[in-house]
């Protein structure tokens, strides 16, 4: 018997564990099922869907190229702008809420309390504080802006602190034995080893926020969602293919940007 057959024969044996996870899987897999129901569906939906396809494919090409505030290229830069500067709002606010839940940074007690904080802005769904925001400051692009800042803390907070406790302790410990205080720790041993890797976090998801941007145009939040869900709601569904097709290019042109930028950020 060679080496690599004892070897073989000596590894230990997974069956069970396999067959433990798939017993599970296929249990959650069924009961899962429960919850789908196919009796809503009827001759109409698919008509529906069918005329959607159409839409998509005879668009309203007055409205796609028209350059009013009822086109989709306007409606387009202003989703993009709510996305934009509640990312920058969100990014700013996060890298100090980042060190507050950093262990490694502030004490433990510091970095729990922030962290729950930063758990509890995550839970609630964006749309949520979309419908928030609007009792608070009307309906509009300004409480897009709020909404998107609000809900991007929770996530870039996360990846910052991430970002943060990986970081080489030797250096942090280098300029607490020259006196340096925390402040001066981070400014000046942190945040030029995180500029790069921050910036390419926040890139990341200021491409997720134009998505964001998009459906909280639905509950009034500024945007193209809103112009959507009213064409819909009105049968029109060559607007409803001009917006989409706008949409998707704005989308793919983004996220190819920002593949670009976050791997040159990474790989230099």
């Amino acid at each position: 018997m060679t080496t690599i057959e004892k070897q073989m024969l000596a590894s230990p044996r997974n069956l069970r564990y396999v067959l433990t996870v798939t017993v599970i899987v296929l249990i959650l897999f069924i009961w899962s099922l429960h919850t789908v129901s196919f009796k809503d569906m009827n001759q109409n939906g698919f008509m529906i869907a069918l005329n959607i396809l159409k839409g998509i494919g005879s668009p309203d090409l007055n409205l796609l190229f028209s350059l009013s505030k009822q086109g989709v290229l306007y409606l387009l830069i202003q989703t993009t702008a709510i996305a934009f500067l509640g990312t920058f709002v969100g990014a700013v606010l996060s890298v100090p809420l980042a060190f507050l839940a950093a262990s490694n940074i502030v004490p433990k007690p510091i970095a729990w309390i922030t962290r729950l904080l930063l758990i509890m802005i995550r839970t609630i769904p964006a749309l949520v504080y979309g419908l928030m925001f609007i009792r608070v400051s009307g309906p509009g692009p300004f409480t897009g802006v709020l909404t998107i800042g609000l809900t991007s803390i929770g996530m870039l907070s996360k990846l910052y602190v991430d970002t943060i406790e990986e970081l080489d302790k030797k250096v942090l410990e280098s300029m607490t034995s020259l006196g340096c205080t925390t402040f001066e720790k981070i400014r000046f041993g942190i945040l030029p080893q995180l500029f790069s890797l921050f910036l390419s976090v926040t890139i990341y998801r200021f491409d997720m926020n134009m998505r964001e941007a998009s459906i909280l145009g639905l509950v009034g939040a500024g945007g193209i969602g809103a112009p959507l869900i009213f064409a819909m709601n009105s049968y029109r569904w060559n607007q409803v293919g001009s917006i989409l097709i706008g949409l998707v290019i704005l989308i793919l042109i983004i996220e190819w940007v920002s593949n670009r930028l976050r791997s040159k950020l990474i790989h230099g």
